[in-house]
């Protein structure tokens, strides 16, 4: 348990940013206008190419979840990395393994008829890398005609005044007619923005120099035709954006800043043009349309960090921050290996915060200044974590099966819980379909309640949800079995040999509130098979809510007691000396699930010793 130990804190930085010299050929990506290196003839375009940054070419594997701005899961949306692509599930998840991605650089798009293509950009780990999309719908903000001036302002205050001219985006051909504005205003200190804002903060300047950014608000907009034509302005035209400043920012803000806009080839922001503060907003000009972004450019240097126990256990879903006076702030979530990388300012000192979830504190767990990072190096520093009574690491582990009882090799599995300690946390299965999720979790909610459900991706069937009582410090589920033909079924293995397996429709599952034999709850359930195959369980339980951890029924005690008793019909279990432990996660009503998880150790009836895991998911009958 963390509160009577110390986390160590692998900490890796990695210089990601290398100099740029002013004589680079570099080439920018707007069809609509070109950028000149001042060393090179004017009339000649110069190309704006970072990838010599990025790297050799890696393999790397990802998981992902893309959800609307209410958070719900948005399924069938394309997603795209490099030369690979796949679609969300019904989830919203997706998963591709072993995509050609840089060290340095990854790249992924979403896009779905209805919204805003969305993407995200990161430094890869070696790890799987978790990614997190919140996609724009496509709202109308307004219908004007071509030919016209006008202007359009959102509900935020932001607008943009066009002055009428507009092509096809694809033919570039004159366009006339009416014209559907979906327009976005992205807040820098709405919590979403990270999730919906493209790629990330990382760009070319006008000096052909990569850079990371400091937003001070974002534009989105998109211009389409009356048959669905993609627009855009005309090759002469321009058009008048004015972003609002949040008050957060106003004390930082300058006079004047570079505009910059994302280029979905790319991956990142190139600089052109600038904005003005005009009372509380930014003015700017723009010659074409995708995201637009006011931001301070500043050097920067990668940053990548691994959090570990004290027995190396990655420990993921750690929020960690970092803080900058002059560029604000800069977070990220570890994965399940506890990685995370991003970049941070270099040349400055920064102030690094963990945080575990918001269930348990607000506040981090650990804070420490660290840098500044000028040069092109790396170092390990590890730290002791102070030991904090709130926070306790829960490792659950177990193994996800198919229904032929075949790993699951290309699959997930997603933890919720009631007290929304832990919200649609999901992690990859590995090749022999085994898992393991190692997280924070609340000293006040050591031993409570938590759901899981595995999902096949590769076969579209799922486990659905089950649930199951931590058992701190680690919890083993046994097998997951994803099966939809299997609405019920009853698992176990004995000293982690194969997995004995009921999924009859003759499951008998029954629960008194108040047993005549035994003056007490009781609850029973019992399944034949074949041959003399049959597993049997009765539990005289206490008071209701009924709910939490018995241990072995001793029937030989004369005293009262609580507890189960189980067995094999003819093999588990026998006399006193058994330490199984019995979960019993959800007595549902008739007709709902009941829900129980069991492991320990025991003797068999010849007195062998042995070991066992498994889990119950059945209807109640009565």
């Amino acid at each position: 348990m963390m509160n009577k130990t110390l986390l160590s804190i692998l900490i890796i930085f990695c210089i990601f940013i290398s100099s740029c010299n002013n004589d680079d050929d570099f080439t920018q990506t707007n069809d609509d206008q070109e950028i000149t290196d001042p060393s090179e003839d004017e009339n000649e375009p110069v190309t704006i190419d970072l990838s010599e940054n990025f790297g050799n070419e890696v393999s790397r594997n990802f998981i992902g979840q893309i959800v609307d701005g209410n958070q719900n899961p948005i399924p069938n949306v394309i997603i795209e990395i490099a030369e690979v692509s796949t679609t969300t599930d019904e989830n919203g998840i997706f998963i591709l393994n072993e995509a050609n991605v840089y060290e340095n650089f990854a790249y992924i798009k979403a896009s779905k008829p209805g919204y805003v293509n969305g993407s995200r950009a990161l430094i890869p780990t070696e790890g799987i890398n978790q990614i997190r999309i919140m996609l724009l719908e496509k709202n109308i903000a307004a219908t004007i005609e071509s030919g016209t001036s006008s202007v359009v302002t959102n509900e935020n205050g932001a607008s943009v005044e066009f002055d009428g001219n507009f092509i096809n985006d694809e033919t570039e051909e004159t366009y006339t007619g009416n014209i559907k504005v979906s327009f976005h205003y992205l807040n820098p200190e709405d919590d979403n923005m990270t999730s919906q804002m493209p790629g990330m903060l990382y760009a070319a300047n006008a000096e052909n120099e990569e850079r990371m950014l400091q937003t001070f608000g974002m534009l989105a907009v998109e211009l389409e035709g009356e048959n669905g034509e993609k627009l855009n302005l005309a090759e002469t035209s321009e058009a008048t954006i004015r972003v609002p400043l949040s008050s957060a920012l106003s004390a930082n803000a300058p006079a004047t800043i570079p505009l910059w806009y994302f280029n979905e080839d790319k991956g990142y922001w190139i600089e052109d043009g600038e904005a003005t503060l005009q009372g509380n907003e930014y003015v700017g000009t723009v010659s074409h349309f995708s995201f637009w972004n006011c931001d301070i450019p500043a050097e920067a240097v990668n940053y990548c960090l691994t959090i570990t126990d004290e027995n190396n256990i990655p420990i993921s879903q750690v929020r960690v921050s970092i803080d900058s006076e002059v560029y604000g702030t800069r977070s990220g979530i570890t994965n399940n290996d506890g990685e995370v990388c991003g970049l941070i300012p270099s040349g400055e000192t920064l102030e690094i915060n963990f945080y575990f979830n918001e269930a348990c504190s607000t506040e981090p767990f650990y804070s420490a200044n660290i840098g500044p990072f000028n040069d092109d190096a790396s170092e390990t520093l590890n730290i002791n974590l102070p030991a904090d009574n709130e926070v306790i690491l829960e490792t659950i582990t177990g193994t996800f099966n198919n229904c032929e009882g075949n790993p699951v090799t290309n699959g997930y599995i997603t933890m919720t819980s009631e007290n929304n300690t832990f919200d649609n946390f999901y992690a990859s299965v590995e090749e022999d379909g085994s898992f393991e999720i190692s997280v924070l979790n609340c000293q006040n909610n050591s031993g409570g309640p938590f759901i899981l459900e595995g999902n096949d991706y590769d076969n579209f069937q799922t486990t659905g949800n089950i649930s199951y009582t931590f058992t701190t410090p680690t919890t083993n589920v046994g097998s997951l079995v994803s099966c939809n033909e299997v609405e019920e079924f009853i698992q176990y293995s004995i000293d982690n040999g194969e997995t004995e397996f009921y999924a009859f429709s003759d499951i008998e599952a029954r629960f008194e509130t108040l047993s005549p034999n035994y003056n007490a709850p009781l609850i029973t359930i019992f399944a034949s098979g074949s041959g003399n195959n049959c597993f049997y369980l009765m539990g005289i339980l206490n008071e209701d809510p009924y709910l939490g951890e018995y241990s072995y029924y001793n029937w030989t005690s004369q005293e009262e007691q609580v507890g189960f008793d189980f067995s094999e019909c003819s093999n588990i279990t026998s006399g006193e000396d058994n330490n199984i432990i019995i979960n019993l996660n959800s007595l549902g009503e008739v007709g709902e699930y009941i829900d129980i998880n069991f492991s320990g150790d025991y003797l068999d009836w010849n007195e062998n010793p042995h070991t066992i895991t498994g889990t119950i998911h059945v209807y109640r009958d009565q």
